[in-house]
């Protein structure tokens, strides 16, 4: 869990040293803190079963009572004054929730392992790789989520206490011991269901909303667009003016998309992650009235009503 220290916060751990050196993986995955291993945005060992990565992998001698280490007990705790801040990590923008609401993902989970054992986790805790816990890109820090396996039906509670994965397609990393747990540490990864956990803490007192992508806009190409000029962010932060182009649930779908309007509106535009989605936006515009005008020509060449968002400067 050293994954990356924030740019503007802490980013600990394994992946936080990758962070400020070009940026790397998970056991500090994210910039306020550290990475996940088995979530990096390295490559996966050959044909190996499972593809955790190369550079990671499980303890040479596992504990006898693997199977039998508790669930992480759920409490109240504050949260971290730096972890929950918005950050960077290979050109994409997270948004860490600031609060304790209902969060319900299902996707693939990764898990990181000795390479990150004993490194600082984005909070700065030490990463025990036989405790239950995980990191999530932004879940706010400390949290707590269930996490379970569809195909098995087995499930675990996890304390998340770290960032991470960065890695498209994943949407939590996992300790080892939560992994075997599981049943996917052998293959290196597999689906889950992800749930954040509110208090009161019980079984089953959890309350979760599915959070689904919006439809992507379908433009069509224009020919010889001139750019359009994202005007000045404010100077300090405060409310800022966005013209959105379309939201995705994968962030490899909204790469592509981002590279999609670079190319027909001579500007690229910016991929943001706020909640359990990630959006292609122009901005931010220091008034609305500069996001109308970018708006209006963005309309024009690729034919299609766009929205205006505000919100605070990214």
């Amino acid at each position: 869990m050293t994954r990356h220290r924030v740019l503007i916060g802490l980013v600990t751990g394994a992946f936080g040293a990758a962070l400020l050196l070009g940026l790397g993986g998970c056991a500090s995955k994210s910039p306020p803190r550290a990475t996940t291993g088995a979530s990096k945005p390295s490559t996966p060992s050959g044909t190996r079963p499972g593809a955790y990565y190369k550079d990671d992998g499980p303890a040479a001698n596992l504990p006898a009572d693997i199977d039998r280490i508790p669930d992480a007990e759920p409490r109240a705790e504050p949260l971290h004054r730096f972890a929950n801040r918005p950050y960077n990590v290979f050109g994409v923008e997270y948004t860490p929730l600031t609060a304790l609401t209902a969060l319900r993902q299902r996707g693939i989970a990764s898990w990181y392992g000795r390479k990150f054992h004993g490194q600082k986790t984005a909070i700065g805790e030490v990463y025990d790789m036989f405790a239950m816990t995980a990191a999530h890109p932004t879940a706010p820090l400390p949290s707590y989520a269930r996490v379970s396996n569809p195909r098995s039906g087995r499930s675990v509670i996890v304390r998340i206490n770290d960032r991470g994965p960065f890695h498209p397609g994943r949407v939590v990393d996992l300790s080892y011991a939560a992994a075997h747990r599981l049943g996917i540490a052998q293959g290196g990864s597999g689906e889950v269901d992800f749930e954040l956990l509110l208090p009161p803490f019980s079984a089953s007192a959890t309350s979760a909303v599915a959070i689904k992508p919006a439809t992507p806009v379908e433009p069509s190409p224009p020919s010889e667009p001139a750019p359009i000029a994202t005007g000045p962010a404010a100077a300090v932060a405060g409310e800022a003016f966005y013209v959105q182009l379309g939201a995705f649930g994968n962030f490899a779908n909204a790469q592509v998309f981002q590279q999609r309007m670079s190319a027909e509106l001579a500007t690229t535009p910016r991929v943001q992650q706020i909640d359990a989605l990630f959006r292609v936006r122009l901005g931010p515009f220091d008034s609305r009235e500069a996001a109308v005008i970018a708006r209006d020509r963005a309309q024009g060449i690729l034919a299609t009503s766009l929205p205006i968002i505000s919100g605070s400067v990214r």
